[in-house]
């Protein structure tokens, strides 16, 4: 590895945190392409943890943020709240296309006219 790998890891890693986990971002500031971002990302294990870590801090931030709201009474993030982490509460608007707790769902045969039925 050169030196100036190491450098631009270095730089990375700093970036990555500047710019709350945004790797376009973070690249566009060290002056290196995401391909090589993601490079060293994939192939050294040191960097990648470093990055997971900020990844980790910055949904820490997030999520303070999100509860401060709630705390205040923000509808709209209590209801975002309860549509992602109140699925299993039937807090959820997407369709299901299985029964409950993932078991299939029995088809129902209606019958439209009297011909159908034999």
């Amino acid at each position: 590895m050169t030196n100036k790998s190491l450098q631009y890891k270095k730089m990375l890693i700093e970036a990555m945190e500047k710019c709350h986990g945004i790797v376009s971002d973070a690249c566009k500031s060290v002056g290196v392409s995401r391909v090589t971002y993601y490079e060293y990302y994939k192939n050294d294990a040191k960097f990648k943890k470093s990055i997971d870590e900020i990844e980790g801090t910055v949904l820490d931030f997030v999520e303070n943020k999100l509860f401060e709201k709630i705390d205040k009474g923000d509808v709209t993030c209590i209801i975002f709240y309860l549509k992602t982490k109140g699925k299993n509460r039937g807090y959820i608007e997407r369709q299901e296309f299985t029964g409950k707790d993932g078991e299939p769902i029995t088809p129902i045969i209606k019958f439209t006219n009297d011909r159908d039925r034999s």
